[in-house]
Order: structure tokens, then C-alpha cells, then sequence
């Protein structure tokens, strides 16, 4: 329920108890004395004190219990309605001893209230009237209320704690299941294809032979993909040992794009502040798949990757002369998908086209929040 609604409800219930005391104080009869006006306004503020119950439980109480008092010492036989309302309240929120101190002392002093009032009350009938006014039962009642919606909220609360514990607990079951399953199913094949890739080039390198820059490239890639597979399969069992790549690494992958045999500049503008782990890695992913791109389809011979620190944005710009031209529209495959629902995510724009003079450029601009 909305907080509207919630204070809506509350100055109904406060209005229509209001409205009751103050009929039954005009049906009453009261002896007529000039205190009679302070008694009706009385009545009313009783009534009204409960729209605050649930922000100061304990303050209503005190108020709807010194109100109760002061109608019946001016002489309105009306029952405490709006005290019974303000216990129910108060042991809901949790405050049991003070209710009962509080309920202790309306026993008590509620006799003397009445007679105080302008009835000439008997003494003997002084507490079956205080028992009219104030039934035990009734205190019982309102006290019990309370205390057993407050166990019902309490049980509820705890069940729902329990239901996200579960699901957290299950989120991390199927997250090592993941890791176990990228374990089996990849680590053995890039372990065979880095050996043999160590291997070769060890040999050729024994017989004195030129190592071909390809295969110096694979080997250099089959240790990154290893890197890389270790470095999420941390992520995933949740240890930061080995922290994912950003854009301190952005460097080496574009020392690997020459080792491959593309001519690959990488430009660095602004000064670059700390920046959300997200969009560190972020940053990297977009410059290690797009140089991966260069290297599988777009048959360049250069590239140029340029990082611009803004104050407001992190922009990334990886340019290629390839194949690629302007009448020619892009497939989007895989990777340009992956980069554009990173970019997405952290509320930034993704450009990936093929350029007006040949060639595709990817460009990413990703906002970057400093009071955060």
C-alpha cells in the first residue's frame, strides 16, 4: 500500500473515532458547566491523535490516555474508544512494557478522574462506572490485537528474508555450475591449443627457423583466452584475485594486434579519473572485440583506437581502413550485439558503421557520473 493511501486510511479511522466520542458526548447528557466546550474539544483531539499512531505510537497513547481522563473529569461518560485504538497501535510497534505501564496507570487514575467530574457520583459506584468506561476485557483485547498482527507482520518478514536467501543461495549454486561447466568444457581445448601453439614455436625456434608472426599470434592469443577464461571463472565464484581487464590493459591489446601483423596506433586523451569497475571493463571489451573484428573480417592493414577522457563520458573510437564501405550495411553479428548491450546497459550510445572514406569505425560514448 502506498504511503498516500496508508495516510489516507489513518485520518479516516482518526476522523470517524473523532466523530464517534463527540456524538456519544452530545447524546451523553453531561451536567451543564462552562467546561462543557473544553470536554467537546477534548473528545475531538482524542479522536484526532490517531492519525499520528503509526510514526509515534507511544506519544498517541499518552495523548488519547490524558484526553480520556480529561473528558471524564469534566463530566462526558464516554468510553476511552480512542485509548483502545492508541494500545492496539503501540503493542503493534513493538512497545509492550510501556503499554502496560500505560495501562496500568488509566486503571488506576481513571476512577479519580471521575471523581473529580460534576456527577455526583456515589463511591461505591465510583469503579463500576471507571469498569463502563474502561473494560478490562476491552484492554485485553485491543492489546492482543496488536501483539498478534505484529507476530503475523514479523513471520511474514522473516519468510520473505528467507525466500531471498534461497534465491541467493541458488543464484550461487548455478553460478559455480556455470564455472564448473566453462571449466570442462573450454579449459581442456585452449589448453591443448596454447601447448601446441608453446610447442611449435619452440621448435622452430630449436631448428632455427623464422617463427611465422600467425603463429606467434595464436600463441599469444591461446595464453590471453586462458587469462581470460581464469579471470571469469574467478568472477564467478566471486573471488577478486584476479580482477577482470580494463582499460589499463587496453595497451596490451593493441601490442597483440601488431604482433598479428596490423598496424594498430592507440591514442589516450584527457586525464583519465577513477571510473565504475563496470565501465573499466566495459571499455576493454569494446577495444578487444573490435580489434578482434578487424582481425577476422575486415582484411585491414591499419587501425587506430582512440580514448578520449572526458569529464562527463568515456568515448572510445576504434577506426580500420578494411573492406567495409558505406553502400555496404554491417551483419551484426555476435559481438557487435555483445558490445551494444554493454554500452546499453550503463546508459551509453554505441556506433559501429562502415566509414564514408572506407573501412568501419566503432565508437562508444559511456557517461560517467562523479558525484557517485
Amino acid at each position: 500500500m502506498s504511503r498516500g493511501r496508508i495516510a489516507f486510511l489513518d485520518w479516516a479511522i482518526a476522523l470517524g473515532v473523532a466523530a464517534t466520542l463527540l456524538v456519544a458526548g452530545l447524546s451523553g447528557q453531561p451536567p451543564a458547566t462552562n467546561l462543557d466546550p473544553l470536554g467537546y474539544a477534548v473528545l475531538v483531539a482524542g479522536g484526532l491523535a490517531l492519525a499520528a499512531r503509526r510514526g509515534a505510537p507511544v506519544t498517541v497513547l499518552a495523548v488519547t490516555g490524558l484526553c480520556a481522563l480529561g473528558y471524564q473529569a469534566v463530566g462526558f461518560d464516554v468510553p476511552v474508544v480512542a485509548y483502545l485504538f492508541a494500545v492496539y497501535a503501540a503493542v503493534r510497534a513493538g512497545h509492550r512494557i510501556v503499554t502496560i505501564a500505560s495501562a496500568l496507570i488509566m486503571l488506576a487514575t481513571l476512577p479519580l478522574a471521575i471523581m473529580a467530574s460534576p456527577h455526583d457520583w456515589p463511591v461505591g459506584e465510583v469503579f463500576a462506572q471507571s469498569r463502563d468506561v474502561l473494560e478490562l476485557a476491552w484492554l485485553i483485547a485491543a492489546g492482543a490485537a496488536g501483539e498478534a498482527l505484529r507476530q503475523a507482520e514479523r513471520r511474514a518478514d522473516e519468510a520473505e528474508r528467507t525466500r531471498e536467501e534461497t534465491a541467493r543461495r541458488r543464484a550461487d549454486e548455478e553460478r559455480l555450475h556455470i564455472a564448473r561447466e566453462l571449466h570442462d568444457s573450454l579449459t581442456h581445448q585452449i589448453s591443448v591449443v596454447k601447448v601446441q601453439a608453446e610447442v611449435a614455436v619452440h621448435l622452430a625456434r630449436k631448428r632455427g627457423e623464422q617463427v611465422p608472426d600467425a603463429l606467434l599470434a595464436i600463441r599469444e592469443a591461446g595464453r590471453e583466452a586462458a587469462r581470460e577464461l581464469r579471470a571469469t571463472l574467478e568472477a564467478l565464484r566471486e573471488d577478486d584475485k584476479n580482477p577482470p581487464h580494463g582499460l589499463d590493459h587496453v595497451p596490451e591489446l593493441v601490442q597483440r594486434a601488431r604482433t598479428a601483423g596490423l598496424d594498430a596506433k592507440l591514442t589516450i586523451e584527457g586525464h583519465r579519473n577513477d571510473v565504475p569497475a563496470a565501465l573499466d571493463r566495459t571499455a576493454y571489451r569494446i577495444v578487444q572485440e573490435s580489434l578482434t573484428n578487424i582481425a577476422r573480417h575486415a582484411a585491414a592493414g591499419t587501425a587506430s583506437v582512440r580514448i578520449d577522457c572526458r569529464p562527463d563520458a568515456l568515448v572510445i573510437r576504434v577506426d580500420d581502413d578494411g573492406k567495409a564501405t558505406s553502400d555496404t550495411a554491417p551483419v551484426p553479428g555476435v559481438g557487435l550485439l555483445g558490445m551494444r548491450e554493454r554500452v546499453t546497459a550503463l546508459g551509453g550510445h554505441l556506433l559501429a558503421a562502415p566509414r564514408s572514406e572506407g573501412g568501419f569505425t566503432v565508437q562508444a560514448e559511456l557517461p560517467v557520473d562523479r558525484t557517485s
